[in-house]
């Protein structure tokens, strides 16, 4: 999750804890107190389990390790939810047991409500996941369609123009037209080339703002720049990163 959404989804557990403790004695106040002392409880365990235990032992099918420390998480989050229960008889409870809040005193309530929380982040966390893996799939899908493409078509004085992706060795942006360098000849479209790129399989690589290049007719490079024939492309500092990842592996 993205930082925003932590603090949102953190936000909403607090208030929700809030309202349940504090309609237990109309304590609201004591309850807010009580909550601010538990929930870095809560969220060292979430994100312990979470971003730790499970991704490196559950995912990797390493179950009784797995299973070994999440037991040692359930006591250590008791542990620190004892610790709470402590601060919170000396601090909100002035020493008094009765002045405690009923809820906050039932330890079984507190570790259900502290794993209900865990596993609600849990399961946010798996949506995402799996949406993730969705988006991934959908786009190695739609790539593995473009590399069987072996023409596209442009609109080229008014009229479709379909062009062998085999024969294009570079394209380049001009201002208000693009320019497609062909081993035999040059066309002029109105297309946008961040709308080619899309459209483009990826031995397509985009090595500048400017300059979209077909890898198979790369006659020599460096880090620097690309000769293709007789043109030389310099490479761009915001693509050379990549670009240089992907002509080096």
């Amino acid at each position: 999750m993205r930082l925003a959404q932590h603090i949102l989804f953190w936000i909403l557990v607090s208030v929700f804890l809030i309202i349940t403790f504090g309609q237990a004695d109309g304590e609201y106040i004591k309850s807010f107190y009580f909550v601010t002392f538990l929930l870095p409880i809560a969220i060292a365990t979430s994100y312990f389990f979470n971003y730790w235990l499970v991704p490196r032992y559950l995912l990797t099918k390493r179950y009784v390790k797995f299973s070994l420390y999440f037991f040692y998480t359930i006591v250590v989050s008791l542990y620190g939810e004892m610790i709470v229960i402590t601060i919170a008889f000396i601090v909100l409870a002035n020493y008094q047991y009765a002045n405690l809040n009923p809820y906050s005193s039932n330890i079984f309530l507190l570790t259900s409500t502290l794993y209900l929380i865990v596993f609600v982040n849990a399961f946010v966390l798996l949506i995402r996941r799996y949406q993730r893996k969705e988006h991934l799939l959908t786009e190695m899908t739609e790539q593995s369609e473009k590399n069987k493409l072996e023409q596209i078509i442009v609109r080229v004085d008014r009229q479709n123009k379909p062009i062998d992706l085999q024969d294009i060795q570079i394209i380049e942006s001009l201002s208000d037209y693009v320019k497609i360098h062909l081993i035999d000849e040059q066309v002029i479209t109105k297309e946008k080339i961040s709308e080619l790129q899309s459209r483009l399989p990826d031995y397509f690589l985009r090595v500048h703002r400017s300059f979209l290049i077909n890898r198979n007719h790369i006659d020599s490079f460096g880090k620097e720049e690309i000769l293709i024939g007789e043109m030389i492309i310099k490479i761009s500092r915001t693509y050379k990163n990549e670009v240089l990842s992907t002509l080096e592996s």
